[in-house]
């Protein structure tokens, strides 16, 4: 006892000075004797009144010298640990963790230290301490590192320690933190806490320590809890998770014995985390091998066939959902596992009987679980459609059938009378919706069963229940029933869209078929229904007009005898529809969608066949396209300029194209010349001021085309930029346009317009230019040398681009010459005509003037008459014929007057009806004013005169 209470002795009061050690020996006297000789309760007394420091525990404990005195390192550290029952300090908090770990070697041999070492930590589950503020920053580094050692003591194989790991990280995530001030110390804060943990790595070290619980299931399900809270809580978790392939670990042993029933359920649940916060792609590829498909097909076919609480029919549908997202990846072998034929024989129960053993005796309880599973898994189908090798289990699980079963309107019960047990009105109204979305992607892989199933047919008799008018009441509470709550919008809406898919295929025995049925007319009837119907324009209707349209132009396409059942009513439709109102091109609703799908029909059902073409030509279809072409945004042109190009080869078009006026007295020469400044403007054309040719070399060279002069030659099979010019742009079709029209005699063009005419003219010429220089660069490039007759010939095409080019110039800059000469005479012209109406003017003045005078002045008055008299009898001839009347200027006594333009006259009654020669005399004035060199209009008898006139009377 003595020697063993020395050594201790010793030990505490030995110091490390280098490699040195020195030891401080007490005196032998008194203070020996009376520690020995105290009792032992006193003794403890006194130590726990003293403090104690943390470095010389650490010391005690590695002490090679104190190896053997168990007892009173166990006591030491009891005496830590309820020293610091309130929560370690940040600045001991290395110290601590040195202690843990020497607790965690000494446990191996002497088990009576694990009790300890779950005593302390016990404590990590408190928050670790402060004294200032500036602490957390300070001992960041320890504090993870605390963390990481707090993972590497799972290696301790006693499941008491690992479960105290496990609920001191679980409370390190706990909301709730101590308010209380120990002796002026204060908890860290939740989120320094977190943010450390993540750092440190904590997770990783957990998924790894699962290979070491084997034999402990129950700390198992403890590390399963404590993965499950780091991963929903921090994607930094998830992605450590993912670094040490935790997703394929927890799914290998997600279906190991376990009395709780809970390993499946935590299992499952940090998938779903790694899932949605981690990286998806990495979860899959992860869980995409044959033992982790395997897990999850027997996982799922237990809780399947054996779940009957809400509880596992949750769990089936999170352990489907997982499945889907697995089946995203082409490389899982779901099918090779023989799940993917099990899951497509869920698919088609109820709708499908089947004698299969694993859903012979299969129940549905119809509730909302079950609902959803079977979405999820109408879901997954189209998710395997993406695998052509699923096609093959599609066929023979008979898919497309069950799906135009799920379709086909389910007419509601008798009153009175109970049905079988199904689905409710809400829940087939969403699988119907869903079904006909599934069958716009499967249907046009699997045509064959769909001829078989008589899809077709199906679908126009929905088409035809969509129409009518009855009880029904849509819910539209799923996505694909927006829209259409209170009505079968969402029903026709996903019904056309899955006709359009299948037409748009232009396999011949379908739309053979369709037509055959008289999808046609059926369609035009319903369109113009949809557009009669009071109902405001939306995005469903708008999307059912345009997809409507869609499938007349498939039907229609290359078929000139449906082309002529498209008919005058097909006509109607595209004219209305061609009517539309510009403004409504950027609504937001798809009025630019609809309004291309027209022009697309106008194309399809209308070009090619005569007597279609005249109806629309007689609607003013063309000025309507004409009108489009003008107003239509840049992205729609190519198309409607296309259009109008097919319906040029009609001859009864020229006349209508020439015959249209835009705004402004637009001619449509004039309205293509304009497009053409506008697309060589946006491609980058070189030109100048004026309009004209900068580079004779480069006449209608783009600026990709340039970017593109690269020096790689181009394979065989990719055109050059040259010949993808001509079809990506306007020019070419603006060329054969005026191919048509002709280059000659066109109305409403300006010196502008015949400049880029010229260049439309040549556009051809420079075409095959610009091809022969590619062909020439990449003879170049290649290293080939032409023979010399070719490459003369090559010389002499490129010489006469440049010389075509160069002609054109030459005319363009006449054309500016003569505008200008135009400009100078129309000047002159403008001047003169102003001067003249300025002498008409002064003219007009002096008029006046002197027929004031007249009025005032007689004197003035009668030299002006005897001016008129002399002037008369001047004018007439000296000799008279014998044969001539001469009508004398005086009547019945009454003079007639002519006062400088103003002819007065008078109209006088008989002398013996009157009794008198001036008796009654009636007068008639005529005033014709003059004013600017013209006759003017007189003013009506109300308006009182300017002026009288004199009339004198003989």
């Amino acid at each position: 006892m003595l020697a063993s209470e020395a050594a201790m002795t010793k030990s505490y009061l030995t110091t490390s000075t280098g490699s040195k050690a020195k030891v401080h020996r007490r005196k032998h006297a008194i203070p020996v004797i009376k520690h020995i000789a105290k009792d032992n309760d006193q003794e403890k007394q006194e130590v726990l009144t003293k403090p104690i420091e943390l470095s010389r525990v650490i010391h005690f404990l590695e002490d090679p010298l104190a190896a053997t005195l168990k007892e009173r390192q166990i006591f030491a550290l009891k005496k830590v640990v309820k020293r610091c029952q309130k929560g370690f300090l940040l600045k001991e908090l290395a110290d601590v963790f040195k202690i843990l770990y020497i607790c965690a070697e000494k446990s191996k041999d002497h088990p009576e230290y694990t009790s300890v070492l779950c005593d302390l930590l016990k404590i990590c589950r408190l928050p670790f301490l402060k004294e200032k503020t500036s602490d957390e920053v300070t001992y960041a580094q320890t504090v993870k590192e605390s963390f990481s050692q707090m993972g590497f003591l799972m290696r301790v194989p006693n499941a008491e320690v690992r479960n105290q790991i496990c609920h001191s990280i679980i409370s390190v995530y706990s909301s709730v933190t101590s308010k209380h001030s120990v002796d002026g110390l204060h908890p860290t804060s939740l989120g320094y806490r977190v943010q450390l943990l993540e750092q440190s790595g904590l997770a990783e070290t957990l998924v790894l320590s699962m290979a070491l619980l084997e034999n402990q299931p129950a700390v198992k399900l403890q590390v399963l809890q404590t993965l499950q809270m780091l991963s929903s809580s921090s994607d930094v978790n998830c992605s450590l998770i993912l670094k040490a392939q935790g997703a394929q670990q927890i799914c290998f042993h997600m279906n190991e014995p376990d009395p709780s029933g809970q390993v499946l359920f935590r299992s499952s649940e940090i998938l779903w985390n790694l899932l949605e916060r981690g990286c998806k792609e990495e979860v899959t590829a992860q869980l995409s091998n044959m033992d982790c498909i395997m897990a999850l097909k027997e996982a799922f076919l237990h809780q399947l066939l054996n779940g009957f609480r809400h509880y596992d029919f949750q769990l089936r549908n999170d352990l489907l959902v997982i499945t889907t997202l697995i089946a995203e990846n082409p490389k899982s072998p779901l099918i090779e596992s023989l799940f993917a034929k099990q899951l497509i024989l869920f698919v088609t129960f109820p709708e499908l009987k089947s004698h299969n053993p694993l859903v012979r005796n299969l129940k549905l309880s119809y509730n909302n679980e079950d609902f959803e599973m079977k979405r999820l898994l109408l879901n997954l189908v189209v998710v395997m459609s993406k695998d052509l090798s699923a096609l093959q289990l599609f066929k023979e699980g008979h898919v497309v059938l069950a799906l135009l079963h799920l379709v086909k309107p389910t007419a509601a019960p008798p009153e009175g009378q109970s049905g079988p047990r199904n689905w409710t009105p809400v829940q087939q109204e969403e699988l119907q919706l869903q079904a006909l979305a599934t069958l716009a992607t499967v249907a046009p892989l699997m045509l064959d069963d769909y001829m078989i199933c008589q899809g077709n047919t199906c679908l126009l008799l929905l088409l035809e229940w969509c129409t009518e008018r009855d009880a029904y009441f849509g819910q539209g509470h799923s996505f694909h029933g927006t829209g259409g709550r209170g009505s079968k919008k969402a029903q026709m809406r996903y019904c056309v869209r899955l006709l359009r898919s299948m037409a748009s295929l232009g396999n011949e025995a379908i739309n053979q078929d369709l037509f055959d049925q008289g999808a046609i007319s059926q369609l035009l009837v319903i369109i113009m229904q949809m557009e009669g119907s009071p109902e405001e324009e939306d995005i469903i209707t708008l999307e059912i007009k345009a997809d409507i349209q869609l499938i007349l132009s498939a039907l229609c396409e290359n078929n000139p005898h449906r082309k002529e059942l498209f008919g005058s009513e097909g006509v109607e439709m595209t004219v209305h529809f061609l009517k539309m109102s510009t403004e409504k091109f950027y609504s937001g609703l798809g009025h630019n969608k609809l309004i291309l799908s027209t022009v697309d029909c106008v194309w399809s059902c209308i070009v090619g066949c005569y007597t279609t073409e005249d109806v629309f030509l007689e609607k003013e279809g063309i000025f309507l396209l004409l009108d489009l072409l003008h107003s239509s945004p840049r992205n729609m042109q190519n198309v409607v300029l296309g259009t109008l190009l097919e319906l040029c080869d009609n001859p009864k078009t020229m006349s209508h194209i020439l015959a249209w006026r835009g705004q402004k007295s637009l001619t449509t020469p004039g309205l293509l010349l304009q497009l053409w400044r506008q697309e060589e403007a946006e491609l980058g054309v070189s030109r100048d001021l004026y309009g004209r040719i900068s580079d004779p070399k480069k006449p209608i060279l783009c600026y990709y085309q340039e970017e593109d002069d690269s020096q790689v030659s181009l394979p065989a099979n990719r055109p050059s930029a040259a010949v993808m010019d001509v079809s990506e742009n306007l020019r070419s079709k603006i060329y054969s346009v005026f191919c048509k029209l002709g280059f000659e005699a066109l109305p409403g063009l300006s010196t502008e317009d015949y400049i880029t005419l010229s260049i439309v003219t040549r556009y051809l010429d420079f075409k095959v230019g610009e091809v022969w220089d590619e062909i020439s660069k990449e003879l170049s490039l290649e290293g080939v040398r032409p023979v010399t007759p070719d490459e003369e010939a090559l010389d002499t095409i490129a010489k006469m681009t440049e010389d075509t080019a160069r002609r054109v110039i030459t005319q363009q800059s006449s054309m500016l010459e003569q505008r200008d000469k135009e400009d100078v005479s129309e000047e002159k012209r403008m001047y003169t005509e102003i001067s003249s109406n300025w002498k008409q003017q002064e003219l007009t003045a002096q008029s006046w003037e002197h027929f004031v005078a007249k009025t005032s002045n007689y004197k003035i008055l009668k030299e002006t008459k005897e001016h008129q008299e002399r002037s008369i009898d001047s004018s007439r001839p000296k000799s008279k014929h014998k044969e001539t009347i001469f009508h004398p200027t005086q009547i019945h006594g009454l003079q007639i007057t002519n006062f400088c333009g103003r002819l007065m006259t008078v109209e006088s009654t008989p002398a013996h009806l009157t009794g008198g020669p001036l008796a009654n005399t009636e007068l008639a004035l005529e005033r014709v004013p003059i004013q600017g060199g013209a006759l003017r209009k007189l003013p009506t008898a109300t308006e009182d005169p300017e002026y009288f006139n004199t009339v004198s009377v003989k």
